[in-house]
């Protein structure tokens, strides 16, 4: 992988305005994707409340972060009939011309939040024209796929016998592999992602708070047309060990090693999880930081070569490069895991836990996995955290996210 110094000036990357016809495909050809998937499960109908889950099946997007705990829009996609959005009330319009989008209802309001001591009434009233639907567009098959589902729902639903599916497997196993469209959303959002990064690199300034650099990331993001993230995975000299510390209001010093996990939902609604680690100021990094940039450079780079297609799970797990031993307890559980619209399934974890604590698959063509890397020791005072964005794909995995590191930390 190239090298790159950090003070190094920040492109401005172009954002891919998209023609009606991209988007049309890429609307379609996720849909098509998730009704094979209701149909190999047998469903005859799926009810998708999770905001991921009605964007890959509508392409439409409307109060994400808000309609992730209050479930106020959903959406009914039949196996062999319409798609039929319940959209929250006075924003029907947002679905105007969106190809996979068959008609649009006012979503019914049950949760407490909005229905309070008339749930039950409200969730009677919503579970009859769910088991209308069923009827209506079925074919007989009373098997529902749901993602997200309140207790009170549930139950009326079985007592209208309504056989329940897991829906967030069929969604996730229809995710799994990316359209064209899908390919292209990701690696714009990987473009912002990596202009923000090089933006945070730049401005780092010793007496800057780790929030400060942190908002670098989000102000690109929406200037770019990105959208929200997921974390506030960035910390600084001591904070940086161990490893899942939030920004906080710490200054950074001169010579402090920052480490950032991106998590950002970019332009489309794709992620792009990358991690980069960079020192603070016109200090040299000093040998132990570099070492630690060593180890998790090298398993990053040598686990991203294992992702080649047909190569199970469990074989992966096998092969992938761990830390010393002296590093295992702080190590990244995972190897790498998918990613899509956000962080996807599937999560591949190391030998030792995968066959008790994760399950075997196959890695396939056109799959977007983020490979995964932390360095660092119990009770010491720094640690690295990295991450890849690859497309597995024939010819072995396409690195996605091509953004140098520093130079200084390699050297």
């Amino acid at each position: 992988m190239s090298q790159h110094p950090k003070t190094a000036a920040a492109p401005t990357i172009d954002v891919l305005v998209k023609d009606n016809d991209w988007h049309r495909r890429l609307d379609l050809g996720r849909l098509d994707r998730l009704k094979a998937k209701l149909l190999e499960y047998d469903c005859g109908a799926g009810l998708f409340y999770d905001p991921i889950n009605i964007r890959y099946a509508t392409g439409t997007s409307n109060m994400q972060v808000y309609s992730l705990h209050n479930p106020c829009r959903y959406v009914f996609v039949a196996t062999e009939g319409p798609v039929i959005l319940f959209e929250f009330s006075g924003c029907e319009f947002l679905a105007e011309d969106r190809p996979a989008v068959d008609e649009v209802r006012i979503a019914q309001a049950w949760y407490h939040f909005a229905a309070g001591p008339r749930l039950m009434e409200f969730a009677r009233s919503w579970c009859a024209e769910i088991v209308d639907l069923v009827n209506l567009h079925g074919g007989g098959n009373r098997r529902l796929a749901i993602d997200k589902m309140d207790p009170v729902g549930t139950h009326l639903l079985i007592d209208n016998r309504i056989d329940i599916v897991d829906g967030f497997e069929v969604a996730h196993m229809a995710r799994l592999i990316k359209t064209p469209e899908e390919i292209d959303a990701v690696r714009q959002s990987i473009g912002v992602c990596q202009e923000g990064i090089r933006r945070m690199i730049a401005a780092t300034k010793p007496g800057m708070t780790e929030n400060a650099i942190w908002s670098i990331l989000h102000q690109t993001n929406i200037e770019l047309g990105g959208e929200w993230i997921e974390t506030r995975l960035l910390s600084s000299g001591p904070r940086t060990n161990p490893w899942y510390q939030e920004a906080s209001e710490r200054l950074v010093e001169e010579g402090d090693i920052v480490c950032l996990d991106s998590d950002l939902i970019g332009p489309h609604g794709y992620g792009a999880d990358i991690s980069r680690s960079w020192t603070v100021g016109d200090k040299k990094p000093h040998g132990e930081q570099r070492r630690l940039f060593a180890l998790a450079y090298e398993q990053v780079r040598r686990n991203c070569e294992l992702f080649v297609p047909g190569r199970s799970f469990f074989e992966l797990a096998d092969l992938a490069q761990r830390m010393p031993e002296k590093y295992k307890a702080l190590e990244q559980p995972a190897i790498a895991h998918g990613s899509g619209l956000c962080n996807e399934f599937p999560l591949l974890i190391h030998s030792d836990k995968i066959r008790a604590k994760g399950h075997d698959g196959i890695l396939e063509h056109g799959m977007v996995i983020c490979v995964e890397s932390y360095a660092g020791v119990p009770g010491e005072s720094e640690g690295v955290k990295l991450e890849q964005q690859i497309l597995i794909t024939e010819a072995g995995p396409d690195l996605l996210s091509d953004m140098p590191f520093q130079e200084e930390l390699l050297s």
